[in-house]
């Protein structure tokens, strides 16, 4: 009878003859049970690399954040000197710039709420996982 290597596990007898169903149920759990830990064990490695390098990626887009986010109000300092400079009084140059930026902020929302509302919720995950309990449940897969 031909033998198969299971990674690290005993050698698994392949014929099933002589051997009750009860026995080759508990065979096929306990072969199922050690490959689902074998993917857990899998992802769980490949997300730690992940993890870090998610990690170094969002330090260095915070602090180009934050330098971006300095220069913006320097850049809008300069804007509303130089608006001053042209001949307008300063309290109007200040006010100006403000409400630049409270115009492209309330645009930048409003397009924000927009692509917001056209979030479906996962779609076509929920119709696999309701095709796989059909599926498991021996029932009739629903049509799309």
């Amino acid at each position: 009878m031909s033998e198969t290597n299971t990674g690290g596990r005993e050698s698994v007898d392949v014929g099933a003859s002589g051997r009750s169903l009860g026995e080759l149920t508990s065979e096929v759990t306990g072969n199922l049970s050690h490959l689902v830990s074998l993917q857990l064990e899998l992802a769980r490695t490949e997300l730690a690399a992940d993890a870090r390098r998610v990690a170094q990626g969002t330090g260095l887009f915070v602090v180009a954040a934050l330098i971006a986010h300095l220069i913006l109000i320097l850049a809008s300092v300069t804007i509303a000197f130089a608006l001053v400079a042209v001949g307008l009084s300063e309290w109007l140059a200040f006010l100006i710039v403000t409400l630049f930026y409270t115009v492209v902020a309330a645009v930048l929302g409003f397009f924000g709420r927009r692509a917001y509302k056209k979030i479906q919720g996962m779609p076509r995950t929920k119709e696999t996982f309701a095709r796989t309990r059909a599926v498991l449940r021996r029932e009739p897969a629903a049509e799309r």
